[in-house]
Order: C-alpha cells, then structure tokens, then sequence
C-alpha cells in the first residue's frame, strides 16, 4: 500500500487489536517542542498493552489546562507514529490534543498485521478514543465520549473511515490516499494486481507477519493469479465500504491522482455513499499519489486542519475549501524544475461521469494474442519506481508505457479540434471474442501527438477487467481510470486493449482474442469546474499608453541622424551579428558584459541562457538600441546599431509584457499601437501576426476578460506588428501555465519556420531545450558556449539508470547485449546505457524489469538543465 509517501511525513498504515488499555508503568515519558512563534507543545510517549499485545503512543498538547478537541492521526502501512509527529506538532500548536500510535505488527508496536481487522485495528483505536476520555484536557460531548477526529494517508485514511463507521464517538475525519473497499483497489473487476499486492506484504515484513488468515489468502491467490471468492470476502470486512452506511460525520476525502495502487474510483465511492448519509462530504484531488508526484503536504495538512477547526471546534468562520478541487500543474519551478500547482474547483462534486462528448473512433475488428505465460507483459505503472523514474522518462519527451506488437488492439479518434479537458472516466463498449473461455483485458487510453509517434499514457493508468464467456462472444462496457487531463488541439485518442500488463496476473494459457467497437468513446469534461484565474499582472494597469509613448519615442530619436559606420554587404542576409560587445557598469570598471561574440542565422531561434547576472538583460538592450555599447559593435543585417538606427524597423521587442487598454479589444489595442508609430496601416500586416500568434475570436474581446496566456500572446502579437525579420523576446513565458506555455512555443517556431529569426531569453530551461534550434550561454558577462542545441547537451542516446544496489558485471554484459542498446557501462550509481538509433527508454525499461535490474530511475545522461549547469560552474 502506501510505499513511504513523502509528501506527507512519509504516511503509511496503521494495524493492531485492542480490547483493555492499560499504560504499562514507567513506559511515560514528557518532552517539550517548542518554537518561536508557536505555544510550547509537550509530548508523552506512552506504551499501552491490550490482550498480550502492547501499543506505542505518543500523546501532544500544548497551552493551558482547558480543554480542547482531540485528533488521532494514523500512519500509512510499513510506517511507524514517527511519521506523524510534525502534523502531531502542529495541531497540537493549534489547539488540538492529538494522539498518534504504531499500529500492530509496525515500530515497536507488536502484534500480527490485520488489515484493518474490526476486531482488532478498529478495536484499538476504540480503545484509544476511552483513553482520550479520560484526559484531562480532551473536550468531552458526554460522558466517556470526546469530541474527536481521525486523519491519516493510506493505511491510516482506512482506519479514520473505519473508525468512524464502527464507532459512532467519531466527529469528524480527513483521510487521504486510501481505500474504500480493499478487494476492488487489489482485484479490480477480479483481476489480481500482483505487483502492489507483492509489494504491500513485503513491506509489511513478509506473509508470516500478517494474519494467518491474510497470509493463506495471499499465497493462494498469489499462487493460482486469480482471485477468488473468499479472497474478496476476507478483504471486504475489513473495507470501509463495508460500514459505508454507518459513517455519517464530515468527511474530508484527499485522494491521489498519480495512484495505480488505489485510484480515484475509491474515493468517488465514499463520496457516493457518505453523502447519501447526510453528512458534508469535500473531495480534494491532490497532484500525488503512491506512484510518486507531488502530495501537496503542507496545502493538504492545513486544509485537514481548516476541516477539524470547523467540524471539532465548531469555528463557523473556518474556511473548509470547496466541495471538490483538483491540483492542476500551473508553470515549472525554476529552481528544482518542479511542476507549480494551481487548484481548480467547484461548489458540487461532478463524479466520474457527467458533461460527456463523444469522441468516434475507427479501427476495424483486431485479433491479438496472450502469449504462454502471459510473457513479456506490457508496460504501464512501474509500482515502486514511482517520481523518480518517470519524471525523469517525461524530460524525454516519452511515456514509460509500451504495448507489444500482436499483443494489443489500438483505435484512434480524429484530431481534436480545440483543446480537451478530460476529467472522469472514460466509457467505451467493445465486443470481445477469447479462444479461451475467460479473457483478462486491460484497457487504457493515450493522448497522441500530431506526428503520431509520440504518445502519452495520462498519470500510467490502465484498466483491467475479466471478461467471463468470452468464448461465445460478449459486449464488454469498459470503465476506463479517472483521470484529469488536458488533449491539445491537434492530438488524438487512442483507446488500447491490451492482453498483459506487468502490474497484473494473466492467464498463463495462450489464448487469441477478438475485439471490435461497439460505439463512441464517451469522454467526461466536468464543464463546471474551473481553473483559479491567474492574478492579473501589474502591467496591465500601467498608463495604458505606455507603449505607445515608447514607439513615439523610439520614432523621434529614429529621425535623428549620427555617423554610423557604413553597411557591411556581406552581412546583409544575416539577421544578427555581435562581435567582442562590452558594456560597463555606470561609474564603475566593472564590466556587465565582455567581449561577447555570436552569429545568428536566418530561421534559427535562439536561446540566451545565463543565471542572474550574467548580462542577458544588457545585451538585448544593446541589441534594440536602447543603451549605447563601451566596445565592440552589434550588426543587424548588416547595419550598425545606434539608437535610432533605420534598421531598428526590422526588429521587434517583447520585453516583460505591454501596456493594454483593458476595456478595448485586443484588436482595437493593437492598431492603436501602430497607429502611434506613424508607420501605415499596411504594413503592419496585422492579420498575419495574429494569426500567427493564435489568438482567434478573442481578438474582439475586451482585454479584461483575457486569460493571463492571452495577454501575453497579445503582447507578442504587438511585437510581430510588422513582421519584423529579427524578433526579440524577453521571457515570453513568465507566469503562464504548461498549456499556456507550450501554446507559446508553437507561436515562436511558426514565427521561425518562415525564415525569420527569433531571439528568446528564457530561465525554463526544459522549455528553452524544446523550443529552441541553437543556444548561447552567458555567465558573468561573458560568452560560455554557442552552438546547436544538440551539440551543448550531446546526442541525448545516453540514459543514466539508477539501481538500488550495484550492479554486477555479468548483469551489466546482458544490458549491453540487449537489441538497441549499444553499450552499458557500470557506474557507482547504477549503469550508463547509450541507444542504438532503433533503442528506446521505454523499451529499455521494459528489458530491465525482465533481467531483474533493481531499477530505481531512470533519465537522460545530459539534459539541456545538466549541460548548463556544467557550463557556468554552478553560479546559477
């Protein structure tokens, strides 16, 4: 289950059987926590025995003698209440007397795991709440009954369902990436999840530490690869969805949307049913989960906080967020290359359905096979590699995904013709056809790009299902995984069925089945829930004019006429040249830039890259003729710049945004700009720049009502005003989000791709590696390196793969011996693998799951951020 998820304090789960609590003696021991700005919290660690098995404790409150709510949080499986300790802290900090224990089997709790058992973990934490009874400081409803909440991720989000369902002392609770019935999230549509199940029971110390009724279950479902009715009777009691009527208190349901383990279909079920019992239910999709991604822990903590303020110290005046939100990536972290979130909401949870478009496919009937033992399997999920190894797969550009020749069937949707948003789960019926009587299936959708080739498997989710009668033919109705997604305009879905999965148990028997469609993929859009709007940037409130004022200017200093040297006709068809430039600082000798040199060619677009201070800002002021240079010269097609240089009219400026009229449209905003230039209307080739920056029908809108996207895409139209030959941009992409961003890289290469030249100065290194055809890199004023992208950060056919022990050398020779892999070199972290030019990272992975390399992550030798940070030493 939940594998040391970091997010949160590395959460994991909670297990034991309590009937008596008794604290042993001498096993109390006080200790304070305190911080500058925050009440002193003392700690109690405590070891309570139960029936022959003891329960280690910790108990924190801070503050007077009055008396308080108090909150249980448990940990997620394998975990210890070590876990916990720092939301422990901060709650009690905030007024809460809070519990924390090691459940049954984990730290130095004893006892056998249970899963939950209500006659043993649920029990305990019974047990737990009439020991917090009886303290002094816990606000008490009645007698024996204290106002009391429960939170935990995992493991510990079951037991605060559980616990609220069997015992009704219960006010309140926030679990988080967990279960609502344990045999659906291992046996999905009675298809046994293998990998996760093996991982959970090894985690939890081997079978022989569990249940003898757990352990029996898993070696004979293990053994045989299909689960069978007992098995999901045994998982099923101790499910929350088994007291799903009974829990009936306000619920806080934070669910994972980067989770194979358990997904999004298990919090929808508790939405579902708790709701139905009347009690305020909130649903919060964070961007983690158990295969990695980012758990949002401190948002998600103080919003479990917001939740008890409301519902255990009845604060009216709590803002408890809203009925459902979604964390959707929002721009990149230039720092670390993290993916910044923003949130999305709306005041009612849709569910997984709802707002469905249908979107045809075609393809005709497919027969594909099961190979004998259901080998090799496909490639989805990779449970225990999680973030590290997929994140690092994404800077690719490719999914860790891989489907198998004659092991799938594939059909395709049209390009979409505006941008998608899916959110839900998708629906398809298929008729299926088995030489076998039962068939395994695992369906899954991709979002594919426009050449093709490049396809996205959304957060590495599939969708297993049995289908049984296969034999006589049968329509399936598939429930593909819940996903929130966005499909660009142009790309295409592509629904797979697929025969294995390396997640999954198969049948071992060869078998052909036979697929066909039976109608539309029907696609849910959740149309009421809405992206929080960026705030607006200040300089759209500046005088509006401001950039009128300034083409005014640049036009009367134009008129001027200084001694510049004569053109250089051999110069003439290259858009920039700059030879041994320098500038100094004001009144000083130090230098903001030195002796730079650089060319730039027609249809090339070009970075400038440096870290804060390198002298990038200085160079494209010297570039538009803004500030004069101490040395060297700048020569735009040929011609020497001065301020107010003829040649200047070739060029075109974006730097951090424009002046709008946020009342007038931004068509009427865009003339009125030309038309303070003085130049004539027809050779502002209007239309042309708008088209090329992509802007549609919002032209007609009043700029107020433009996304923060939208204006910069405007910005960039008023710089194209003219079709300038040389255009200059000055971090396009400050503040927008991914789809915004990458929106504005496909209006640079269109500029580009009619021989124009594009000049771009960007920090998002990832973005500038995509964007970008040559790079020069500046550190302290200074040329560090000029060139092709592809020659400063290498062929990019060189994948580190991480291990978690060293690898041996036999093992080594058997990678480099692998088709497309040219070699494979041992390092003290794992192994170097350089691609043959018919190589892939996804079939590479693939390979590595077979020979048992205990891969950890896997990435490119040399990204674009790695060269780079080669190159200026660090100084970033």
């Amino acid at each position: 289950m939940d594998l040391r998820l970091r997010g949160l304090r590395r959460p994991r789960r909670i297990i034991s059987a309590v009937a008596a609590v008794v604290v042993l003696a001498g096993a109390g021991t006080w200790t304070a926590v305190a911080s500058d700005d925050a009440p002193e919290v003392h700690r109690a660690d405590q070891v309570m025995a139960v029936d022959g098995v003891r329960l280690d404790t910790s108990y924190f409150t801070s503050g007077d003698s009055g008396r308080r709510p108090a909150v249980l949080l448990g940990h997620g499986f394998g975990g210890t209440k070590e876990d916990v300790r720092a939301q422990a802290e901060d709650l009690a900090a905030d007024g809460y007397a809070v519990l924390t224990w090691s459940a049954r089997g984990f730290g130095k709790s004893t006892g056998r795991i249970g899963l939950n058992d209500p006659k043993g973990e649920v029990a305990d934490v019974s047990q737990l709440i009439d020991w917090l009874a009886k303290q002094p400081q816990v606000q008490l409803d009645k007698a024996g009954d204290p106002r009391v909440g429960l939170a935990g991720a995992s493991y510990g989000g079951a037991i605060s369902l559980l616990a609220a369902g069997h015992d009704a002392r219960v006010d309140a609770i926030a679990p988080a990436i967990t279960y609502w019935n344990l045999a659906d999230a291992l046996f999905p549509d009675g298809v046994f999840k293998k990998l996760w199940t093996g991982i959970f029971f090894n985690t939890g110390g081997g079978c022989a530490r569990f249940e003898p009724a757990l352990c029996a279950m898993y070696e004979r479902v293990a053994e045989s690869g299909t689960p069978d009715a007992a098995a999901r009777a045994l998982l099923e009691e101790r499910s929350p969805s088994a007291v799903g009527d009974r829990i009936k208190v306000p619920t806080l349901l934070l669910q994972g949307q980067t989770d194979s383990l358990f997904t999004l279909a298990q919090s929808d079920a508790a939405e579902k049913a708790i709701r139905a019992n009347g009690a305020p239910v909130a649903v919060d999709w964070i961007a983690g989960g158990h295969d990695g991604g980012d758990l949002e822990g401190s948002r998600v903590r103080a919003r479990v906080t917001s939740w008890f303020d409301r519902y255990l110290k009845d604060d009216k005046g709590a803002d408890t967020g809203p009925a459902f939100r979604i964390s959707r990536t929002g721009g990149v972290d230039s720092t670390d290359g993290a993916a910044l979130l923003r949130g999305a909401s709306d005041d009612s949870y849709p569910g997984l359905t709802g707002g469905d478009r249908p979107i045809a496919l075609t393809g005709r009937e497919q027969s594909f096979a099961n190979p004998p033992g259901a080998s090799p399997p496909a490639v989805s999920a990779l449970p225990g590699l999680g973030g590290g190894g997929l994140s690092q797969l994404s800077s690719l550009g490719v999914g860790v995904s891989l489907d198998f020749p004659g092991q799938f069937a594939a059909f395709t949707s049209a390009p979409v013709t505006t941008d998608l948003r899916v959110t839900g789960s998708p629906t398809a019926t298929i008729h299926v056809r088995s030489t076998s009587e039962d068939a395994v299936l695992f369906g899954k959708v991709y979002d594919v790009g426009p050449d093709g080739r490049q396809q996205v498997l959304p957060a590495q989710l599939v969708a297993p299902v049995r289908v049984e009668g296969a034999k006589a033919g049968k329509d399936v109705t598939l429930t593909l995984p819940a996903i929130d997604h966005e499909v660009d305009k142009g790309h295409r879905l592509r629904l797979v069925i697929a025969s294995t999965d390396l997640g999954y148990a198969s049948p071992a028997a060869p078998a052909t089945y036979t697929v066909s469609l039976k109608g539309d993929l029907a696609v849910p859009t959740a149309a009421g829930v809405r992206t929080a709007a960026a705030p607006l940037p200040s300089w759209v409130w500046w005088l509006p004019l401001a950039g009128a004022g300034l083409a005014l200017a640049l036009l009367v200093t134009g008129r001027r006429r200084t001694a510049t040297p004569a053109p250089d006709p051999e110069l003439a068809e290259v858009p920039l040249q700059i030879t041994d430039l320098s500038k100094k600082y004001a009144g000083g000798d130090r230098y903001s830039v030195r002796d730079l040199s650089f060319r730039v060619d027609k249809g090339q677009v070009l970075g400038l890259l440096g870290p804060n201070g390198a002298g990038k800002t200085t160079t494209l002021r010297m570039l538009m003729g803004l500030i004069r240079p101490d040395g060297g010269e700048i020569r735009v097609f040929g011609h020497a710049i001065r301020p107010g240089a003829p040649v200047l009219s070739r060029v075109g400026a974006f730097v951090e945004g424009a002046g709008f009229l946020p009342h007038l449209s931004g068509r009427q905003n865009l003339e009125l700009y030309w038309q303070a230039t003085g130049r004539p209307a027809e050779d502002a080739h209007l239309d042309e720049a708008l088209e090329i920056a992509g802007l549609g029908d919002a032209l007609a809108r009043a700029v107020r009502t433009y996304s923060q996207g939208m204006r910069q895409r405007l910005a960039i139209a008023q710089a194209m005003l003219g079709l300038p030959d040389l255009l200059i941009l000055d971090e396009p992409t400050n503040g927008l989000d991914p789809p915004q961003i990458r929106e504005m890289r496909e209006v640079m290469i269109r500029y580009a791709a009619a021989g124009r030249t594009v000049i771009v100065s960007s920090h998002l290194l990832a973005e500038v590696e995509q964007t970008c055809t040559h790079l020069v890199v500046m550190d302290r004023g200074r040329l560090v390196q000029a060139g092709p992208v592809g020659v400063i950060t290498g062929s990019g056919d060189t994948l580190l793969v991480g291990t978690a022990t060293p690898v041996e050398e036999p093992l080594a020779e058997k990678v480099a011996a692998l088709p497309g892999v040219a070699s494979a070199v041992r390092t003290d972290d794992g192994l170097l693998v350089r691609l043959d030019p018919d190589g892939s990272a996804p079939r590479l992975v693939a390979e590595l799951v077979r020979l048992d390399v205990p891969v950890r992550s896997v990435g490119p030798h040399r990204r674009l951020e790695d060269a780079f940070l080669t190159l200026i030493g660090g100084s970033a």
